[in-house]
């Protein structure tokens, strides 16, 4: 709780985010998120970005977790650029693009590196324009923020317009997930959010965690948020990390990766359609208080 408070207390210090432009044009834009960490949040959206990706969709997966990124790591991918030889070196963004397998593509935020950690405003800013390199040859963009509370994870959700927020059963995850929510909340931010329950020991555990959440969320902060699904305790999950390969790719026929495939199917039958969600970088820098 002490933590918690902390976080709440520093996110205050966040200037309210400006209403977005919600004109047309962009790819769909989806922030996954998460109250705390371990809750498999990275795992689910490079899951989900390669379900999609089977689908016949390109995708392009953003490691936002500047400095503790590990997306590639799950993908079996060692790029050889991130945004760290963007920001400090001579790379333009084309050249840290790492391709995937089934039409997704991953840009690594670079790990281990306290100053990606801590961009400062002009730093973000760059990033952000980057991203328009983006805008006309992808149809969604899954962004890996961190996890908890801080600045880049609320104008990330801010930004994208929906908010995948990635819950388990832990009364942790719950508390930390609704603290988010709260926020999110507190600064306006317009988003759609849709939760999965992960690691749930089925899917009635599942219906009722996420009922807790959702019903916590609309009764005390008239916020509405839809259960998209749920993905249940699987060893395949941990077998599929340790081979530093993709759960649906590894074990297909595992019951979190049939999970994972309803949830990417779900996902993509709700929201706005790909093109239909924004400009995505200006929400981004205006999110910011950049632009």
């Amino acid at each position: 709780m002490r933590d918690q408070a902390v976080q709440l207390r520093l996110a205050a210090q966040i200037p309210p985010l400006q209403k977005l432009d919600l004109g047309p044009g962009g790819p769909r834009v989806i922030a996954v998120a998460s109250g705390k960490g371990g809750v498999g949040k990275t795992s689910l959206a490079v899951n989900l970005g390669l379900v999609l990706g089977r689908m016949g969709r390109r995708v392009l997966l953003l490691d936002a977790d500047l400095g503790l990124a590990n997306a590639e790591i799950l993908l079996g991918l060692a790029p050889r650029y991130s945004l760290r030889d963007v920001l400090y070196g001579d790379k333009h963004i084309r050249e840290v693009v790492t391709p995937g397998p089934h039409n997704l593509w991953v840009v690594s935020g670079g790990s281990g590196f306290y100053e990606l950690a801590n961009l400062d405003s002009a730093q973000q800013s760059r990033v952000l324009e980057m991203l328009r390199y983006f805008r006309d040859d992808t149809d969604y963009i899954l962004i890996d923020t961190g996890a908890g509370i801080n600045k880049n994870v609320i104008a990330f959700a801010a930004a994208a317009g929906e908010v995948l927020l990635v819950i388990t059963p832990e009364p942790t995850s719950l508390t930390d997930a609704y603290s988010l929510l709260k926020v999110l909340a507190r600064f306006g931010v317009p988003a759609e959010v849709g939760a999965v329950v992960n690691r749930a020991a089925d899917e009635f555990e599942g219906q009722a965690v996420a009922a807790r959440l959702t019903g916590a969320a609309d009764r005390f902060l008239r916020f509405p948020v839809r259960h998209l699904g749920t993905v249940c305790e699987d060893r395949a999950v941990g077998l599929a990390v340790k081979r530093q390969a993709p759960l649906v790719l590894a074990y297909p026929g595992s019951p979190a990766a049939r999970n994972i495939v309803a949830v990417a199917h779900r996902l993509a039958e709700g929201g706005a359609p790909p093109g239909k969600n924004g400009n995505f970088v200006t929400r981004l820098l205006r999110a910011f208080g950049l632009g």
